[in-house]
C-alpha cells in the first residue's frame, strides 16, 4: 500500500513537540512520508542537525524528517496537514495550502482560538478540517530545538460534521503508535472553549505583568484580573449556548497549576520581547468582537487590551 504523506507546518512549541513524536515513531516504522515546513533559521537548523527535543519523555532527542522545506509550495499530495502556526500567519498559510492539497487531504489545526476552523474554511472549503485544541508546556529553546517540561502534551480533537465520511481511523492509529496523548470526541466545542478560557485569560494577564501561569494563580491581584476576563468569556459562551460547567473557573485555575513553575504564555513572551506579531487580537480582540456580536459586555478585556496595545 502506498505510504500516506503527513506534513507538519510550523516547528514552534506545538508543531515541534508533536512533529517530533510523529517523526520519531516513523523513523522506526517507516509507515509514512513525513515533511516538515519551517522558516528561515529554523529551516536551516533542522536541515543541518535534525529537530532536537529537550524533554523528560525522550532519551534520544534528535529526529530527522524524510523532507524539510521552507516553502509550502514544495509540498506534494499531502494526506494529513498539521497546521501549527500562530493565528496571525494562518490566512497566508491557508492561501498557499489551497494550491497544493488534494480532495482527500485532511486538515488538523493545532492552534489557539475558538473560531480557527471557521477561519480556515474561508479559504479551504472542500476539505475536512478537524476541530481541536492542545495542551502542552513547550517552547522554542533555540532555533530547531524545543524544550518541553511537565505533563505529556495532549490533543483533543473531533470530526468535521461537514465531512462525516472522511476516513479518520488511520489518524487515530497514528497518534496511538506515536504515543501521543489524545482524546477523540464527536464534538470538542466545549473543550476548545475551555482551552480558550485558560489561554486568553492567562495570556493577557501574564503579558501585562510579564509573569507566569503560577504567578497569576498565586498573586491575588493577577488572579482577580484573570477571573474577570474568564467571567466575560463565560458570558459570551452562555449566549452562544455553550455550557462550560458550573465549576469551570476553579478547574481552569487548577489546570494552570499543573504547568511547571515559571511557565510563560506565548503572548507574554511575544509582547515582552517587543515582537511585531503576537496574538493579542486572537485573545482580547476575539473576546471584544464576540461580546459585541452576542451583546455581552467585556469592559475588563477592553481595558487590558488597551493597556497592552499601548
Amino acid at each position: 500500500m502506498e505510504k500516506k504523506n503527513i506534513v507538519i507546518i510550523g516547528l514552534g512549541g506545538v508543531g515541534g513537540y508533536f512533529g517530533f513524536k510523529i517523526n520519531k515513531y516513523n523513523e522506526e516504522a517507516s509507515t509514512f512520508n513525513i515533511t516538515f515546513i519551517a522558516r528561515n533559521q529554523t529551516f536551516s537548523a533542522v536541515k543541518q542537525k535534525g529537530l532536537i527535543m529537550h524533554s523528560p519523555e525522550f532519551e534520544n532527542n534528535v529526529t530527522i524528517p524524510n523532507l524539510i522545506f521552507d516553502q509550502i509550495s514544495a509540498i506534494s499530495d499531502p494526506d494529513l496537514v498539521l497546521i501549527c502556526v500562530k493565528e496571525y500567519d494562518l490566512e497566508n498559510v491557508c492561501l498557499q495550502l489551497k494550491e497544493v492539497i488534494k480532495k482527500e487531504t485532511i486538515i488538523l489545526p493545532l492552534m489557539n482560538g475558538v473560531n480557527i476552523v471557521e477561519k480556515i474554511r474561508k479559504t479551504i472549503f472542500s476539505n475536512p478540517i478537524l476541530p481541536s485544541c492542545v495542551y502542552v508546556a513547550s517552547h522554542i529553546k533555540l532555533k530547531g530545538e524545543i524544550e518541553h517540561k511537565g505533563l505529556a502534551g495532549k490533543i483533543i480533537l473531533g470530526m468535521d460534521k461537514e465531512f462525516p465520511e472522511a476516513e479518520l481511523e488511520w489518524i487515530i492509529c497514528l497518534f496511538q503508535d506515536s504515543h501521543i496523548n489524545f482524546d477523540w470526541k464527536e464534538n470538542p466545542t466545549v473543550d476548545i472553549w475551555k482551552k480558550f478560557l485558560l489561554v486568553a485569560s492567562f495570556g493577557l494577564v501574564t503579558a501585562k505583568y510579564n509573569s507566569s501561569f503560577d504567578m497569576v494563580c498565586n498573586d491575588l491581584g493577577q488572579r482577580q484580573e484573570a477571573l474577570e476576563i474568564m467571567k466575560e468569556i463565560i458570558a459570551i459562551a452562555i449566549r452562544k449556548g455553550i455550557d462550560l460547567g458550573v465549576d469551570v473557573i476553579n478547574k481552569t485555575f487548577e489546570k494552570a497549576l499543573t504547568f511547571p513553575p515559571n511557565t510563560p504564555s506565548s503572548l507574554q513572551l511575544d509582547i515582552n520581547q517587543n515582537k511585531k506579531n503576537h496574538e493579542l487580537e486572537l485573545f482580547a480582540g476575539t473576546i471584544i468582537h464576540l461580546g459585541i456580536e452576542m451583546k455581552a459586555k467585556t469592559p475588563f478585556t477592553a481595558k487590558i487590551y488597551s493597556e497592552l496595545k499601548s
